[in-house]
């Protein structure tokens, strides 16, 4: 429901959306804390009504506000909702680095690419609204981000996951039917119909002589969308139920509401309803604007004609004159009862009032072309380059492909398919990229685009089909071609395949794709070559991966680094070198097709480094990534997350995610996720004390003694396999596989690969040796970075030191029951408390009232509103599980047994210091 600040303050029935988005503003004014949410709701519901109140909420408060508001006609132009954000921060941009401000420019439209050692955009945008906080915090407001264009989107996602530690909250707004609404970042927070009381009450506002029977009669058709509570009263008694004459049975509410509006429409005079649709296909009309006119094709003087929009309820002229639709629901309508004809002659009059060098102009003409247009399609295809060098790829290649429908011969149509293909996947359109792949399959490829060709094809089937049987046959035939004729269709094309074909033999341990590999070593980069090394036999290939990835990572400039995001990401990923320093060097590119890689990554390296709180994230990036079409991604964050399930015993989570993702991973042959999920089980069973099935289960992926060549991650079931056979009774096989550990030299591959050694060595060893074994490993470099292999390592020392030093294995103990309460690893904490009452310890410790931490006193008052605890974590940027572990300590801090009695204590506390 579309309404102004001045409109409807109070919001009835919004106390519980109202008191979550007060949460978050008040946790980036005191605490520094921002946050971004998504509310997602139904047509009509009131999502921009919320919009509106929290602007005046931050206002009153001294936040600065930024906004957009995205339109279906402007979906197609490159950073269009970014430019409504960030233009008026501009200003600002000249404190900023050089590379910083150009990269910004460039994509404000006011440079025509960005300079070669430019700074990845999200960071830049980081940048620019870290500055601009510091002068008082940020509320950036974008409603129906459901048509914001992609590009904008991306950059969008990025900051949402870099906003945590700056006072800027993000809220967006957009419909719950539809992926586009998914790919949005922040936590989603749907809005909910009206309760019917504020239901019966906005009616009765709104409409007070409406007789008792019709007003139950809209309540029970209307079910609480304050949008239908408006306007189905103004529809004669006779059509409530089944929708406007003509139309049989009940229609679903949205579209109930658009035919009702089309109605008003079909009612017009012709000259207002051609105003409509010029606004409805422009984006913005202005009335006072005399050239925005068209020939009348009625009579009637513009005011009479503006005078007739606003009664109809449709549109209003705001106070700059600019023609405002009620509701996009509006829009809609109105484009649905427009002919071709009426809307190619309005795009071509659209086109007609922008300048030459107006973007929005070529899309008109384009839109109201015909037939094909040589010179057309070649300012097309020029546009579509242009954009794409300033990052957006996903704009570039809607462009490309209308260069492509136009074009007068077969050779050129095909090209530009091609190029659309590959833009269309590098912008995160990957479905679009599948649909042109299928086209092109039935063409033949013009000379000189087999590579390019090839590439598509190859991102398609990997990405998108999970398929990899075209990159052992497409991929080497490329790469031959390439270095034979040396000419690339774009710089870096020939990494790019080979980093392709690396992927595919990672995932498959395809002989075929390794072969290939080692042929074509000698023509990539030591990069590329040192991540062939890490990924193909790492216990023989991989020594001293770490200090040469750090060494080739500090030579590269920002160029260089953006063209080797991947090759960074997976050589780091296969030494676990992958931290906070690498994320900043280059995680400010926003295109998805980055961001994909950076966020599995990430996730991997939050499993090992103890940042348990972000399982839940990772599921909701494998259903952005399958709405995106990025299949393979959707089924790897799946993996990623059952690495989380397994490390806390989730044994029915883990069956779970297994019979979603091992089919469709067997089929593909990909080695690396079934062997991982033989591992994630074993990893269960030894949670739940089950060491014979673990054993048995581990066994199958190495011999004791034995480091395979295809397990390139060999050293993670490593220190598993050895817990196994000592608890087994095989402490021989055991000590085998430690000496097959040191004769590898294992530690010298990363500093986790010397953890796990250090850690199985202490276990498989002697009682004389374990004490000295166990500090041995403690003392690993970096040993604390790997917090939940550190907790079982503190796990079984403490069990060995419980049968000969008591008072000591309790301290050691019960820092590893901590640690895995912290990781929600409750099989594993009750291990240890078991340990513990072994060792004198009572099962539960007493505990009593005392102090709140901040933290915790901001946890309660949420609680105490009635939120979730989704709900606070989203306010307070923790997880669900984080705040449930601190309600576990406020209850008996405040001597209450439920939520319940929270808000009570509080203010019990509060007279208690009176």
């Amino acid at each position: 429901m579309r309404v102004s600040e001045a409109e409807d303050r109070e919001l009835l029935g919004r106390e519980r959306e109202k008191t979550f988005l007060d949460g978050i503003l008040e946790a980036a004014l005191h605490d520094g804390r921002g946050s971004a949410v998504l509310l997602r709701g139904q047509a009509g519901i009131g999502k921009s009504a919320l919009l509106a109140w929290a602007r005046g909420a931050a206002r009153r408060r001294g936040f600065a506000v930024l906004e957009a508001v995205s339109a279906a006609a402007e979906a197609e132009l490159a950073f269009g909702g970014f430019h409504q954000v960030f233009w008026p921060l501009l200003k600002r941009s000249r404190t900023l680095p050089a590379r910083d401000r150009e990269v910004l420019e460039c994509a404000l439209g006011l440079r025509e690419e960005p300079p070669a050692a430019a700074a990845p955009l999200g960071a830049s945008a980081l940048a620019l609204l870290t500055e601009a906080a510091r002068d008082r915090p940020l509320l950036v407001v974008v409603d129906d981000v459901q048509w914001m264009d992609d590009s904008s989107t991306a950059v969008f996602a990025f900051l949402h996951r870099h906003v945590a530690d700056l006072p800027v909250v993000l809220v967006g707004a957009g419909r719950e039917d539809g992926s586009a609404t998914d790919r949005w970042p922040g936590e989603p927070v749907r809005v909910e119909a009206l309760d019917p009381a504020p239901a019966e009450e906005l009616l009765r506002r709104h409409h007070p002589g409406l007789p008792a029977a019709a007003a139950t009669r809209v309540l029970a058709e209307a079910a609480g969308n304050p949008l239908a509570l408006l306007e189905l009263p103004v529809l004669p008694d006779d059509e409530h139920g089944t929708g406007l004459p003509g139309v049989p049975g009940r229609m679903p509410l949205t579209h109930r509401l658009e035919q009702l509006f089309a109605e008003r429409i079909r009612s017009l005079p012709a000259d207002a309803a051609h105003l409509l649709l010029l606004a409805a296909l422009g984006g913005r009309v202005n009335v006072r604007d005399t050239d925005a006119w068209p020939a009348p094709t009625a009579p009637g003087s513009p005011a009479a004609v503006v005078s007739a929009l606003e009664a109809s309820g449709l549109a209003r002229v705001d106070k700059t004159g600019t023609l405002a639709f009620r509701h996009p629901l509006v829009r809609s309508a109105v484009i649905s009862l427009a002919s071709p004809e009426d809307e190619r002659a309005a795009h071509g009059f659209l086109a007609g009032r922008l300048e030459a060098d107006d973007p929005r102009r070529l899309r008109h003409e384009t839109l109201a072309a015909v037939l094909p247009d040589a010179s057309l399609a070649e300012r097309l295809e020029e546009a579509a380059r242009q954009i794409a060098r300033r990052g957006g790829d996903a704009e570039g290649a809607v462009l490309m492909d209308r260069a492509a429908a136009l074009s007068t011969d077969a050779a050129s149509h095909t090209a530009r398919l091609t190029w659309a293909a590959v833009m269309a996947a590098r912008g995160g359109r990957l479905a679009h990229t599948a649909e042109l792949v299928e086209e092109l399959k039935r063409r033949p490829v013009p000379p000189g685009f087999a590579p390019l060709f090839a590439y598509a094809v190859v991102y398609v089937d990997q990405s998108h089909r999970i398929d990899f049987e075209s990159s052992f046959t497409l991929l080497p035939q490329a790469l031959d071609l390439l270095s034979r004729t040396g000419v690339e269709p774009f710089e870096g094309l020939a990494e790019q395949m080979y980093f392709k074909l690396l992927l595919a033999a990672c995932y498959t341990d395809d002989p075929r794709a390794w072969r290939a590999l080692e042929k074509h070593a000698g023509s990539v980069s030591p990069l590329a070559r040192l991540c062939r090394a890490v990924w193909s036999d790492p216990a023989r290939t991989a020594h001293g991966a770490t200090r040469e990835l750090a060494a080739l990572n500090r030579g590269m400039n920002e160029e260089q680094e953006a063209g080797a995001a991947w090759l960074l990401l997976w050589t780091a990923s296969a030494v676990d070198a992958a931290d906070e320093t690498l994320w900043r060097r280059f995680t400010g590119q926003h295109a998805y097709a980055t961001q994909g890689s950076v966020a599995k990554a990430r996730f991997y390296q939050d499993y090992l480094r103890g940042r348990w709180e972000s399982a839940a994230a990772c599921l909701r990036e494998a259903k952005a990534a399958d709405d995106r079409g990025y299949h393979c991604n959707a089924l790897l964050f799946r993996h990623h997350y059952a690495h989380f399930l397994a490390g806390r015993g989730d044994e029915q989570g883990l069956r779970e995610v297994e019979s979603l993702i091992e089919p469709t991973a067997s089929g593909a042959r990909m080695r690396f996720v079934t062997d991982h999920l033989v591992h994630l089980r074993a990893l269960v069973a030894l949670a739940h004390g089950r060491y014979e099935e673990a054993y048995l289960l581990l066994v199958r992926l190495m011999s004791p003694g034995v480091l395979p060549r295809g397990l390139s991650w060999f050293h993670l079931p490593f220190f598993d396999l050895v817990v196994a056979a000592v608890h087994t009774g095989r402490r021989r096989e055991a000590t085998a596989h430690v000496e097959a550990g040191r004769a590898a030299r294992m530690a010298d591959i990363s500093g986790h690969h010397a953890f796990l050694l250090a850690a199985a060595a202490a276990v498989a060893a002697a009682d004389e040796d374990a004490d000295a074994r166990y500090r041995t490993a403690y003392a690993v470099v970096g040993a604390e970075t790997w917090v939940f292999g550190m907790a079982r390592l503190r796990l079984a020392h403490g069990s060995w030191l419980r049968r000969r030093r008591r008072a000591e294995a309790r301290d050691v103990l019960h820092r590893a029951r901590d640690a895995f309460r912290r990781l929600g690893a409750e099989p594993w904490a009750e291990r240890c408390e078991e340990e513990l009452a072994a060792a004198g310890t009572p099962m539960t410790e007493a505990g009593g009232r005392g102090l709140l931490t901040g933290q915790e006193r901001r946890i309660a008052q949420l609680a105490a509103t009635g939120l979730t605890n989704k709900e606070i974590g989203t306010a307070l940027q923790v997880s669900p599980r984080t705040v449930a572990a601190h309600l576990y300590k406020i209850f008996p801090k405040l001597g209450i047994s439920s939520r319940a009695g929270i808000s009570r204590a509080l203010a019990d506390e509060l007279t208690d210091q009176d």
